[in-house]
């Protein structure tokens, strides 16, 4: 009796688990044909699959990069948005800026979630600014912006930071890194100036090693133009900002670049073809112009020549708003600016206004065959291919496995390994045959002063320049600490020597624009001051050369420590000998503004420290 009551439960859970299967397979579409979902088929073949059982509407909501603060699991799931984003300093998980990792992965998965309950389940590709290292997350190592790893002349160096950036992008469940800037900027009145490695592209050429970092090293014999991304540690890139805008005039940001086709070419693009052939997934477009046409509305560029010429294979993005940005007032006109955009060969449109307005006005537009249907398909292909390419749809959930990646030691010792070979030394000694650096760290009293020497958020966070400096020197040595000194305290009080810190506030994008490229106040006359009493060695952190010459006489050494990132220790390992100087400018440093735009090779080149320089020194105890 017993064992025919265990019998009739087993039969019963069992009709009733086949009730339950039954069920499911009901509800399941019947009419889709899932074999885009093999990841043993061709990418082509599942490309293929997949697209002809799409409708417009899902053809066109895989065009639209959204910013996570605009959309719900729901909209992703109704209307097959393609891309998020978290704008640069903005929309951390729950508005917390201390979000940790996992919160950061649950938020990503939120929004994949609604993706996968569409009908087709296309996952989400989710973007981040990750441009010196994960510099949206608390507690990510944050690297020397790109003008200080340009110093460094050291791309494999460039690789592991991008390694590093790319584990600690993934452990917050991202896995894509608008990066890296490949700009060449020309004239350092532009905000974006330190986003770039050098005025001169073969530096940048070199820099683009950074994509092998970031998406993985490419097999043998791949494809030129076409997407690799080597794995769940590794992110998409995207080149940027194609193409010029490291030339426009003055250095106004977003401005219009007015230059030949010649030098369009030699200077402002050999960056993307270092790029293609290395495999980057994506290329964002210019806010600039080329000889007053705007980038996004340019298809001689974008289509004729980075689609067809370069035979690039992935996808191309807009800046954010930057089809909106297209006219002045932003947005007036939007219907038109978005149709000369995808026209001219833009795959996915960052931020638009809102996805119904979106989804109304690409709709209208290829209904009235203003956009060809090929355009549409040829951009969902291009979004697909670099989908598939990177295996979202097998592992389109981030976990928590990466979490402990971030901010680790070997991270952080590669930052300040990047600070050290990032530092160039300008002048060593009023007289050459006496050079006061390296500095002793055994000393009765040193004078550490200045805006910069104990902010972190004015060297981009982690550990002061003061503090490094304290943990550098003799425990003896005593260390007087005093942002602005009074002239009075600077007096009769036998200082060995002064560590003076200045430089720019932080800035970004068109906010930095500076026509002028003075040392800002209170860090001129700090460093005026101190200069004029004391035995001074200055630190300069700045985005890019400022105007130094009419006190250089004052200085007894002058450093360029670029903007450091979080590691301040490096500054302090070079200073007192632990390692060498062996930096080079990645560009001219000029005597005066009205000599801009000036960069080696000109023909009136007259610079206070040219392109490439940098004084070495050898470590202490070095023979």
């Amino acid at each position: 009796m017993k064992s025919t009551t265990i019998s009739s439960v087993t039969i019963l859970g069992l009709v009733l688990l086949f009730t339950s299967w039954v069920g499911a397979v009901v509800t399941r579409d019947p009419t889709i044909d899932t074999l885009y979902k093999d990841k043993n088929q061709p990418m082509n073949v599942r490309i293929k699959n997949l697209m002809e059982q799409m409708t417009l509407k899902e053809k066109i909501g895989q065009m639209a990069q959204l910013d996570h603060m605009q959309a719900t699991p729901e909209i992703m799931r109704d209307y097959s948005i393609g891309s998020l984003l978290s704008g640069s300093g903005f929309g951390p998980p729950k508005e917390n800026i201390r979000a940790t990792p996992e919160d950061w992965v649950d938020m990503v998965n939120d929004y994949q979630k609604g993706s996968l309950s569409s009908r087709l389940g296309i996952p989400m590709l989710y973007g981040i600014d990750s441009v010196h290292g994960h510099n949206n997350l608390y507690k990510a190592t944050i690297f020397p912006h790109n003008v200080g790893l340009g110093a460094t002349r050291d791309p494999e160096l460039v690789k592991r930071i991008g390694s590093a950036t790319a584990v600690e992008t993934r452990a917050t469940g991202i896995p894509f890194a608008f990066a890296p800037c490949i700009a060449v900027c020309r004239d350092p009145r532009w905000g974006r100036c330190y986003e770039s490695y050098s005025e001169d592209h073969k530096i940048v050429e070199q820099m683009t090693e950074i994509i092998l970092g970031l998406q993985g090293d490419i097999p043998l014999h791949w494809r030129k133009g076409v997407p690799f991304i080597g794995g769940k540690n590794k992110v998409v890139a995207c080149a940027k900002h194609f193409v010029g805008d490291g030339g426009t005039i003055r250095g106004i940001d977003e401005n219009n670049t007015v230059i030949s086709w010649h030098e369009l070419l030699n200077i402002h693009m050999p960056g993307y073809y270092h790029s293609i052939i290395k495999g980057v997934a994506t290329v964002m477009i210019s806010y600039s112009s080329w000889n007053g046409e705007k980038m996004h509305a340019n298809q001689d560029l974008v289509t004729h020549y980075l689609k067809d010429t370069l035979k690039f294979r992935g996808f191309v993005i807009s800046d954010y708003q930057g089809v909106d940005r297209m006219t002045y007032p932003w947005s007036s006109h939007y219907s038109n600016s978005l149709l000369r955009a995808i026209n001219a060969g833009i795959d996915m449109v960052m931020a638009p206004p809102n996805q119904t307005e979106f989804l109304h006005l690409m709709t209208s537009h290829v209904n009235n065959k203003l956009i060809p249907m090929s355009r549409i398909d040829d951009a969902v292909r291009r979004i697909l291919r670099v989908k598939f390419s990177m295996g979202l749809f097998e592992n389109p959930l981030a976990d928590y496995s990466l979490v402990d990646q971030v901010g680790t030691q070997a991270h952080r010792d590669l930052a300040r390994e990047a600070v050290r070979k990032s530092l160039v030394l300008l002048k060593n000694g009023k007289d050459a045959k006496k050079p006061l650096l390296p500095l002793p760290k055994k000393t009765s009293k040193i004078l550490v002063a200045g805006s910069h020497a104990n902010n972190l958020g004015l060297q981009c966070g982690g550990t002061t320049i003061l503090s490094a400096i304290s943990s550098t020197v003799d425990p003896d040595t005593e260390i007087i600490y005093s942002r602005k000194p009074s002239s009075e305290s600077l007096k009769d009080n036998n200082y060995s020597y002064a560590i003076v810190v200045v430089g720019e506030p932080p800035y970004a994008e068109g906010n930095g624009d500076n026509l002028n490229l003075t040392i800002p106040e209170p860090g001129l006359s700090t460093m005026i001051n101190v200069c004029k009493n004391i035995k001074c060695i200055v630190v300069l952190i700045s985005g890019r050369p400022l105007v130094v010459e009419p006190y250089l006489p004052l200085m007894d050494a002058l450093v360029a420590a670029w903007l450091p990132g979080s590691e301040g220790q490096g500054v302090a390992d070079v200073l007192f000998g632990d390692y060498g100087f062996t930096g080079k400018l990645p560009r001219t440093w000029f005597r005066r503004v009205d000599q801009l735009p000036m960069n080696v090779g000109d023909e009136h080149y007259d610079p206070l420290f040219p392109f490439g320089f940098g004084l070495t020194t050898k470590p202490n105890g070095a023979i």
